[in-house]
């Protein structure tokens, strides 16, 4: 049996996106809410980054969202059924996610970012910067169909 972990958010986001969509995502801007029982100097230096790594839960998910077989993406038949691991959506055994938003500025507690795919009252599991270090090594490559259904993920939200 796999281990069950407890973990607690350690922020909201506030505003941004309203409802979940799956394309025009780009554009909008949104705050990360560092909850209060944090010290204010846990941020100190986040401002000098240019992006962050998010992870953050589908909270409006429910446990029946959660798909452990193969599918195809976004029931397209055009693309092939792959696995639940495969996706990067809610159907996911733990429904979280990962977004790397750009960084705009700091107020107080307030993390002001644009390009989160995170909708409002999104609790965040972790934070941290984006280290260019850190990201992938070597050349990456994937199959044709995430190029093909993520065209409009990042268009700007006004042009829906």
């Amino acid at each position: 049996m796999p281990e069950t972990l407890q973990v607690q958010a350690i922020a909201t986001v506030v505003g941004g996106h309203m409802e979940p969509a799956d394309d025009y995502q780009g554009g909008v801007e949104s705050v990360i809410r560092l909850d209060a029982s944090y010290p204010l100097e846990t941020l100190q230096g986040i401002e000098e980054f240019s992006h962050l790594l998010v992870v953050w839960h589908f909270h409006r998910a429910s446990p029946d969202d959660v798909a452990l077989h193969a599918r195809s993406p976004r029931g397209n038949p055009r693309w092939p059924a792959t696995g639940t691991f495969v996706h990067r959506n809610h159907r996911r055994p733990n429904q979280l996610a990962v977004s790397f938003p750009r960084l705009l500025h700091v107020e107080g507690r307030d993390l002001h970012v644009t390009d989160l795919d995170a909708v409002d009252g999104t609790p965040v599991i972790d934070l941290a910067p984006y280290f260019e270090h850190m990201g992938p090594r070597g050349p990456v490559h994937q199959p044709t169909w995430p190029a093909e259904m993520l065209t409009d993920y990042w268009t700007p939200a006004h042009q829906r």
